[in-house]
């Protein structure tokens, strides 16, 4: 095959992916109460390349996720983003906070006092609110990043009280499960976190954002309270690293 024959062809695929994810997700939303509208799509573009990037925007994508700071800030110049949101949703080291504070439109990985408070700092400087999401631990895995799940209440009341940010929910991504029913434990889990949060009505939490939910368990997720899911290879195919 041509290299314009293998492009289009993975244009294609990419094309067959996103409505096949979409009917998933409006198929979930309404089993779980809700309208295919309230669940928030993002494509995860980690490893992506620019080009297959901008085809799932020309085809209507509307928010991107990136883990990596330098690979955001690198591949950003070329993407077409005009009404697309751009969050960072890998693990964030301290000293690329001013790096990436006002280069996206939420941080969803916060996952320590401490990085809430580099991010609000730097947001201060920039004459900016960042929008960010706390991200729980929900397996207490040791290889995972994240708050424990009894430390939430504890980081919660403290970030919130950090100029700079706004705390709009939660993300977590819960370890791998053999079983659906004890996937859906975590994510069951969690969101009850989430809704006792939103019951209590913090001063600078809002709680609109449940984020959980990747290409392997997505439904699963939706159909647990998910409002926010973020999808890679399902789109793209697997990562080429």
């Amino acid at each position: 095959m041509t290299e314009k024959s293998l492009i289009d062809a993975k244009f294609s695929d990419i094309e067959y992916n996103l409505k096949a994810i979409r009917e998933d997700i409006a198929e979930a939303a309404i089993k779980s109460g809700r309208r295919p509208e309230d669940i928030d799509f993002m494509a995860v573009t980690k490893t992506v390349d620019e080009m297959y990037i901008n085809h799932a925007l020309d085809c209507g994508i509307t928010l991107i996720g990136e883990n990596k700071v330098q690979e955001m800030l690198r591949k950003k110049p070329n993407l077409k983003l005009d009404g697309v949101r751009k969050n960072l949703i890998g693990h964030l080291q301290t000293n690329k906070a001013t790096q990436i504070v006002g280069e996206v439109d939420m941080i969803e990985s916060v996952d320590s006092v401490k990085i809430a408070k580099e991010i609000g700092k730097q947001s201060v400087k920039k004459g900016l609110v960042t929008d960010v999401l706390l991200e729980v631990n929900i397996g207490r895995e040791e290889s995972k990043t994240g708050i424990m799940p009894e430390e939430l209440d504890s980081v919660l009341y403290e970030t919130a009280e950090i100029n700079g940010i706004h705390i709009c929910g939660l993300m977590t991504i819960p370890p791998i499960c053999e079983e659906n029913t004890e996937l859906c434990k975590f994510f069951e889990n969690i969101y009850n976190m989430y809704v006792d949060i939103k019951s209590k009505k913090i001063d600078n939490v809002c709680m609109d954002v449940l984020s959980m939910g990747m290409s392997g368990d997505y439904k699963t997720a939706i159909l647990e309270g998910s409002n926010h899911v973020r999808i890679g290879s399902k789109i793209f195919g697997p990562r080429i690293y």
